[in-house]
């Protein structure tokens, strides 16, 4: 049997001492089919004193993560700290300089910094492997890099953040406002006290970028993805969804076009006939389009302890046998500069809810508005909540707000997004309009 693979091992949040009990749990399995043992040989924290749950006694102790990356006792910097630059980066960047192989879970550090630090690992011949990066235990990054390289990815998509799938999934089984489930999903741990970061569609992007680099082979390019994210969704939205034949799901997207790269996160209607559809909760899925393998559907725990763990010890696995590969794919000085498609020449069907005055020539104004634009209805309902129907007989009082849903035709978003523009300089809505993409899957 080989000599032990050593790890250091920087950040003991649930991640860290959910990889620590995997490792102790499978150790007698790792090392009979890895053929060498895998053993922590320091690690290191912010507190020694906290409670983590396991036991910390047998592990050196390393004060300075940043040290600890360039220890001559380890041979893999497992780095679990978080963020995108500070200690995180430093410490990460020390690692590789100093020819340590680098396991992370830090999508934000690698969406901001990957191919720099790619750079790094391949000048100095070692590993960086984030399989924990995106998705939690699903083994996208592995899949693509390995399972599919007889494959041109067209597109990739999917759920990856599972606070905006257990909000919508919720609103839309209990028709409870957005507000009202974020608190809950607060209360159960599912989102931060400050959930921006989730709800605002920055953590899809960070994921979505890396997949996008290693789908296209393109440089990673967080900073072009165009992101929505879920704060605005209404029940009324969830309810009209569910009457179209439609759910609602925050996605990140990226494809090939022919002006350059789509990449967007936003909330979008997919078929209730769709496995994504059927996606509900805390889980995440990835979908992969490859022109020989096909429609490739990969669902499971995005986040959380175990699965995490799982992925960072799939990674440390792979070092353990020697097998190192370029980061994204291919090697970083082949990776293409990203050239972004134009969002605004998007193709696709919108579904956009006005709150309209109910005045005279109010709806044949919102008409004339569309077809300026060239935008075609497929449908247009003047819709109440379910929660609000007036009583047998009843009629809107003129001048009342009425809830209209508007279906078009494939369109672009640019005709899409100035008829809508206009409608409102008009003053026939009370509102600014919402607008949702169906996306094709």
């Amino acid at each position: 049997m080989s000599k032990p693979l050593k790890l250091g091992i920087a950040g003991l949040g649930t991640v860290g001492t959910g990889l620590l009990q995997a490792l102790d749990a499978h150790a007698d399995r790792l090392a009979a089919t890895l053929g060498r043992e895998i053993r922590v040989a320091a690690v290191s924290a912010r507190s020694r004193d906290k409670d983590r749950g396991v036991r910390l006694d047998g592990f050196r102790w390393v004060d300075d993560a940043v040290a600890l990356a360039s220890d001559r006792e380890i041979d893999v910097f497992v780095e679990l700290i978080g963020g995108e630059g500070g200690v995180a980066a430093e410490a990460v960047e020390a690692a590789l300089r100093a020819r340590k192989h680098v396991v992370t879970a830090n999508k934000a550090l690698l969406a901001r910094h990957g191919v720099r630090l790619a750079r790094l690992a391949e000048e100095h011949g070692v590993a960086l492997n984030f399989e924990a990066a995106v998705a939690g235990g699903i083994p996208v990054i592995k899949t693509i890099r390995e399972a599919l390289l007889g494959n041109e990815i067209r597109r990739v998509y999917g759920i990856l953040n599972g606070t905006c799938n257990y909000i919508l999934t919720t609103m839309q089984k209990e028709g409870r406002p957005f507000a009202e489930v974020l608190k809950e999903a607060q209360a159960r741990g599912y989102a931060e006290a400050d959930p921006t970061f989730d709800i605002g569609g920055f953590d899809t992007a960070h994921k979505l970028s890396l997949l996008t680099s290693l789908a296209f082979g393109t440089e990673v390019a967080f900073d072009d993805i165009h992101v929505e994210g879920i704060e605005h969704i209404a029940p009324a939205d969830i309810e009209a969804a569910d009457d179209l034949g439609y759910r609602i799901k925050l996605l990140g997207v990226a494809l090939r076009t022919p002006s350059g790269i789509e990449q967007r996160v936003h909330p979008a209607m997919v078929p209730k006939h769709s496995a994504i559809a059927e996606v509900s909760g805390v889980t995440n899925c990835v979908a992969i389009d490859g022109d020989f393998a096909g429609d490739l559907l990969l669902v499971g725990s995005g986040a959380g302890a175990k699965p995490t763990a799982s992925a960072v010890a799939s990674d440390i696995g792979d070092i353990a046998r020697g097998l190192v590969l370029p980061p994204f794919l291919v090697p970083s000085g082949q990776l293409m500069p990203y050239v972004r498609a134009m969002l605004d020449r998007h193709q696709g069907a919108y579904y956009v809810r006005l709150t309209v005055y109910d005045r005279p020539g109010a709806m044949a104004a919102i008409a004339s508005r569309m077809a300026e634009q060239e935008v075609s209805i497929e449908s247009i309902v003047q819709r109440r909540p379910r929660s609000a129907l007036p009583g047998i007989g009843a009629r809107p009082v003129p001048g009342s707000l009425t809830p209209v849903v508007l279906i078009t035709h494939e369109t672009t978003e640019e005709a899409i997004r100035k008829a809508l523009a206009a409608i409102e300089r008009d003053g026939k809505v009370s509102e600014t309009p919402q607008m949702i993409r169906i996306e094709k899957l």
